[in-house]
């Protein structure tokens, strides 16, 4: 297999006769009698052995070649999460990547080596040898991955699809589109309809679908976020999450500093067909690719169950095939949330959060009843009057914390995401008044993504594990390593709904 080697070729051509769903991400074929490449959950007729060639990643496939099914859609597959890799430098470089193929910013190697903390020439080299293809072609891949989805979900002007594609113009979107996939956007556009994925009137939110490996807790998941759900901001009905989101812009020479996009997204999971199929509110369209990267990371979607399960069987507590990792939707909100939620309940934490939300936050129409308002932001909690924030219940030391992060965030001094340098931004968040090793291990492991973070502090494991020391607590979760994170949702669970 050309890319991350996952599993040799017979294994491969087995999972793509049996459409095995958990391979999807992890494995492409490329058919050499068509040209086009597709997922091993693509329902088309098997072909020939000897017609295959495997591929760990899509960037893989279209450089020797291939162009995207029409059918299976190679732009929903699963990624891989952070620790699904033996060189996990290649896979944060990957996640940055990605996350600049959809902020419509240039990639600056040498910027970005510095930033994980390697030299340039040994960044090319560990990402070639890990993804089988060069950054720049793992960019030029994304970018083009994306346009075909708003090019298939979304009645967005080509034009607009150029731009939140990351792509400069539209003369060179459509010159690396043509050279690519050996047609134009709207012929792609018109080909993707009859082959089944009918392109939305103008006037109707889109739709658009992200894929997952099974097994999926969704109760498990659903449950948690709707124990925290923030009043008038948010709402778990059955499969289905509903919130406002505002979404800060990347300044450019198009947007001004501090420029947002206000609005609402529906998610809702069809596990029949392993995918979140996410709507969103027209206003946010400019920043869809951004967007559903953020939602890849906030549902977990990445992640490898067949690498998870067997180390959580481990756990004093019955085993929940598919555990999953709330994330973040808005990575400041959730870091904010969590500062509030020091040394109080959810309950308590959820209370304080919605009082902010209504006094600092922002009104936004959305198409149901009692969820119009938006948690405020950044630069909106760092202006405001620190005994304005008191009165609504918030301790002054709370608020001190709050503000200070408030305030390396609207800098620009701490990036929330997932994409965010590890190490580099813990220590600046410990670097804060009130942010001590508990609230930073929360927001690596809520904000962050890190699938391994532990705060070994925290009440509800330490109770979970029937002990009142930190260390020995942490000495317990070695062996849970490099999945501890997971395991303290799991720990949680035990307290929340017992089984």
């Amino acid at each position: 297999m050309i890319g991350t080697m996952t599993l040799g070729d017979d294994a491969a051509y087995l999972a793509l006769k049996t459409h095995d769903a958990r391979f999807d991400g992890r494995l492409f074929v490329g058919v050499r009698s068509t040209g086009v490449y597709c997922r091993p959950v693509c329902r088309v007729r098997t072909p020939l052995r000897r017609n295959c060639r495997f591929f760990a990643n899509a960037a893989s496939a279209e450089g020797a070649g291939f162009r995207p099914c029409l059918r299976c859609r190679p732009e929903l597959a699963p990624g891989l999460s952070l620790a699904d890799s033996s060189a996990v430098l290649a896979q944060q470089a990957a996640r940055c990547i990605e996350r600049i193929a959809r902020s419509g910013t240039g990639l600056a190697m040498p910027a970005l080596a510095a930033r994980l903390g390697v030299t340039d020439r040994h960044l090319r080299r560990i990402f070639r040898s890990e993804h089988g293809v060069t950054p720049i072609a793992y960019l030029a891949t994304q970018r083009l991955l994306l346009a075909k989805q708003l090019l298939t979900d979304t009645a967005m002007p080509v034009t607009q699809v150029a731009l939140a594609s990351g792509h400069g113009s539209v003369r060179r979107f459509n010159a690396a589109f043509a050279a690519q996939y050996r047609m134009t956007p709207s012929q792609l556009r018109t080909r993707a309809s009859v082959a089944g994925s009918a392109t939305r009137a103008a006037a109707e939110p889109p739709l658009l679908r992200l894929a997952y490996r099974p097994p999926y807790d969704h109760a498990g998941l659903l449950g948690f976020l709707a124990l925290r759900a923030l009043p008038r901001s948010e709402a778990v009905d059955g499969l289905e999450l509903r919130r406002t989101l505002r979404w800060p812009l990347a300044a450019d020479a198009r947007e001004p500093a501090g420029a947002e996009l206000q609005g609402w997204l529906r998610c809702r999971f069809v596990p029949e067909r392993h995918e979140l199929h996410v709507t969103l509110a027209p206003a946010l369209l400019p920043a869809a690719g951004a967007i559903l990267l953020q939602l890849r990371s906030a549902f977990d979607l990445d992640a490898d169950p067949a690498l998870i399960d067997p180390v959580l069987a481990m756990l004093p507590a019955p085993p929940r095939p598919g555990l999953r990792l709330p994330g973040a939707i808005d990575g400041f909100e959730t870091a904010a949330r969590i500062v509030l939620g020091q040394q109080i309940t959810v309950a308590a934490a959820r209370t304080l959060a919605g009082r902010l939300a209504a006094d600092l936050g922002d009104a936004v129409a959305t198409p149901w009843s009692g969820i119009d308002r938006l948690f405020p932001g950044a630069a909106a909690i760092a202006a405001a009057d620190p005994q304005r924030i008191g009165r609504l219940g918030i301790v002054r030391r709370r608020v001190a914390a709050l503000q200070a992060l408030a305030h390396a965030v609207a800098e620009g001094r701490i990036a929330l995401h997932p994409a965010a340098p590890l190490e580099p931004t813990l220590a600046a968040l410990r670097a804060l008044p009130g942010i001590g090793e508990w609230t930073a291990q929360m927001i690596a492991m809520r904000v962050l993504g890190w699938p391994d973070a532990f705060p070994a502090s925290d009440l509800g494991v330490l109770c979970a594990l029937g002990t009142r020391d930190a260390a020995a607590a942490a000495e317990q979760a070695a062996a849970w390593r490099p999945w501890r994170a997971y395991a303290v949702l799991r720990l949680w669970q035990t307290l929340e709904t017992p089984t």
